[in-house]
């Protein structure tokens, strides 16, 4: 009887740890964390711990429909003089000796039909937080993919134009 108990135990114990072992690998969504970068970068350093602004490394926010993903250059400003021997900044050089720019990993993404203006949400003063969450807190963002009723509630929330040819689809 004892046997037979201490194996169930043991069976019982491994299913546990192999079911525990199989969600954490499987169960947790690469989008939650989202994409694995070239460069591991923490928006939590730069924008919550050090304070630097959205647009100084998303430079066409302000007007355009892209937000502009930072030049190897922008980073080197910083990096050329902080933390600049550091195996990832050195990565970094490699990526301006060769003239090639940083293949940074896309995170949101739109439909292909959408056409999408930050510059106007940049006027009416949408802080970037509202739809892009608490990026301060955050060492690597998770994926998104942007669907028409998040937007529709929010305009229709704040008062927005909800027209679809005036608004997202011109």
């Amino acid at each position: 009887m004892k046997k037979n108990k201490t194996a169930i135990l043991l069976s019982v114990s491994a299913l546990i740890f192999t079911a525990g072992f199989l969600f954490l690998f499987y169960g947790i969504s690469s989008d939650a964390m989202g994409p694995e970068q070239p460069i591991p970068f923490s928006h939590n350093v730069h924008v919550g711990i050090k304070q630097i602004q959205c647009q100084y490394c998303h430079p066409y926010v302000a007007y355009s429909t892209f937000p502009g993903i930072p030049p190897v250059e922008k980073c080197l400003h910083c990096h050329n003089y902080i933390i600049a021997k550091h195996p990832w900044i050195q990565e970094e050089h490699r990526y301006f000796d060769t003239g090639s720019p940083t293949p940074w990993q896309k995170v949101n993404y739109v439909a292909e039909h959408v056409l999408f203006n930050h510059q106007r949400h940049i006027n009416k003063k949408v802080a970037c937080q509202e739809c892009h969450g608490p990026v301060e807190n955050q060492h690597r963002l998770p994926a998104k993919n942007w669907r028409m009723g998040e937007c529709l509630e929010c305009h229709q929330k704040k008062g927005a134009n909800v027209d679809c040819w005036l608004a997202c689809h011109s």
